[in-house]
């Protein structure tokens, strides 16, 4: 029951956000669900697959003083009350498909669940809201700075300074959540090393742009070891109690 200008003036936005950024990766067509989705986030933009500037516009009525994503602490506080810091294989054993599509629908109107038991749940549904995001955490203009500098410390940690301030955040954020599971404390429990870390998260802040699968090979490499130099280098104490 839209008018077609409505439809017209979200996808000229749409167009004119892939003529600076790229395209998605891949030919594939859409799926019909993914069009019925689409549809709905003309109306109703979804705190998934948005850029983080929209998802910060639209909790700004509801959360005008946040500095970061609402979804992102709080899936990220819910990995930790269910005790995520002391599961073996977090984030790289899944949670249950059914459960995660149940409470991605949940969040997607603003509520998280009493009834959460397994933190894989909200800890799968995370790794998809960083991995979905419009532009990765980390635009894709730096990406070629960071799979440059993956052995290098001081130059990793600079490039997170020349990031814009919400990406920073963002990126800092996530780095001291993953800070938290590199505890040698955790890893005892967990199996999940700062190497198993990287691996499971690097994906889902780089997106390489090739379709060769030699340089996919060879820079998901250096997108781990990036990954890696933050986790261990990057001072993020400043993140603690930001909201």
């Amino acid at each position: 029951g839209l008018p077609i200008s409505t439809y017209a003036k979200y996808c000229y936005r749409k167009l004119q956000k892939v003529a600076v950024t790229g395209g998605k990766k891949g030919l594939r067509k859409p799926t019909v669900e993914e069009i019925a989705h689409a549809r709905n986030a003309i109306v109703t933009p979804s705190l998934f697959g948005s850029s983080l500037e929209e998802i910060m516009l639209r909790q700004q009525d509801m959360y005008p003083g946040n500095k970061l994503p609402w979804v992102q602490t709080q899936l990220s506080q819910q990995v930790l009350a269910l005790g995520g810091e002391q599961t073996e294989g977090i984030f790289r054993i899944p949670g249950d498909i059914d459960e995660v599509n149940a409470l991605k629908l949940q969040v997607d109107q603003w509520r998280i669940p009493n009834g959460l038991s397994d933190p894989n749940i909200p800890a799968s549904l995370l790794k998809l809201w960083y991995r979905e995001l419009e532009e990765p955490v980390i635009p894709q203009q730096f990406y070629k700075e960071c799979i440059s500098n993956y052995e290098n410390p001081d130059a990793a940690v600079a490039v997170v300074q020349l990031l814009p301030e919400l990406n920073r955040l963002v990126l800092c954020y996530l780095i001291h959540f993953l800070q938290i599971f590199a505890q040698p404390s955790n890893v005892g429990r967990t199996k999940m090393d700062v190497n198993n870390l990287a691996m499971v998260m690097a994906p889902n802040c780089l997106r390489c742009q090739s379709d060769d699968p030699r340089i996919i090979f060879e820079n998901t490499r250096k997108e781990m070891s990036f990954l890696r130099m933050l986790i261990v280098h990057l001072d993020t104490s400043f993140i603690k109690g930001l909201v």
